[in-house]
This record gives C-alpha cells, structure tokens and sequence, in this order.
C-alpha cells in the first residue's frame, strides 16, 4: 500500500523500530463478522514480532478466534501544533507505525513465558521468572509481522 504524504513517510527500519520501542501502547486492530473492534495493549518486540497477553477470556479471543488478520498502531512525539489566527492551520507532531500481520498463541510453559519476557523487557529492561499456576491462567500471543510502515509530520515551520 503507497503512502499519500511521500514527504512525512519513513522508510528506514531502524527509525521505526525506535518509534515501536519508544511506545508505550499498541492500539490492536481486530475484526469479527464485519465489525471492527480497536483495544489498547502492552506489549513486548523483538524486530519480528509483538508479543501480547490476555486473559483465559475475553472481547479480544472472540475476534481473534474469528480472524488470526491483525492490524496495530503506535506513536510517540504526539504534540499539538496550534495557529492563532486559522483553525484550519492546527495539526499534530508525531511519529507513528502501523502494520499487519497474523497472530497465534503460544501453548508451552518455555514459549509462554518468554513471549510475557518480550513484554516485560519493553516496561522494565529485565527478564523475569513466571510461576506455572500464572502461566496456566494467562494466554500468550505472538504477532508475525507482515509488514510495517511510518510516517513523521515534523513541527511546523515558524520562519
């Protein structure tokens, strides 16, 4: 898919990966029957794949037992860039990644718990021991990414 705005788009992979890594939330697309349904998440990236949980139900296993497609967002830098004079001249600084790709569970106690460390070393820069009764009640997901792109609206000019 061709970006409209060539000017605001980033192409350097290395640039985008720091946007994913500098997010703090991955806002998950997910769609079921014809309905669109988006969620806040955390999450956990290794350069591959994102890597989420769940709980053993929920809203979000409804749709994903629909439909393993998956879209996701993030940004960072967001800042609001006023005009005193033309409502029309307000916009935003930021910096964001959007992509695809398909998600599937992780089943084993070892893949379960290093999914969960891919998310934790997003929030806390460490890995952490997972009890077996936490990983029995905790669903584990891996994203593949099929594709990825970003953009930057950088602020605007005051010259």
């Amino acid at each position: 898919m061709t970006m409209r705005r060539r000017d605001k788009e980033v192409v350097s992979r290395a640039e985008i990966d720091a946007v994913i890594q500098e997010a703090n939330v991955c806002r998950l697309g997910l769609a079921m029957d014809n309905r669109p349904y988006v969620v806040p998440i955390s999450f956990g990236y290794d350069g591959e794949a994102l890597y989420i949980h769940t709980a053993p139900k929920g809203k979000k296993l409804d749709y994903i037992g629909a439909n393993p497609r998956v879209c996701f967002e993030f940004e960072t830098h967001v800042q609001i860039q006023t005009d005193d004079s033309e409502a029309c001249k307000w916009t935003f600084e930021f910096e964001s990644v959007i992509g695809y790709g398909t998600i599937s569970e992780l089943v084993s106690d070892a893949d379960k718990a290093d999914g969960l460390n891919h998310v934790m070393r997003h929030y806390s820069g460490r890995d952490w021991a997972f009890a077996s009764k936490d990983l029995a009640t905790t669903r584990v997901w891996r994203i593949e990414i099929d594709s990825l792109t970003g953009k930057r609206s950088a602020k605007k000019s005051t010259a």
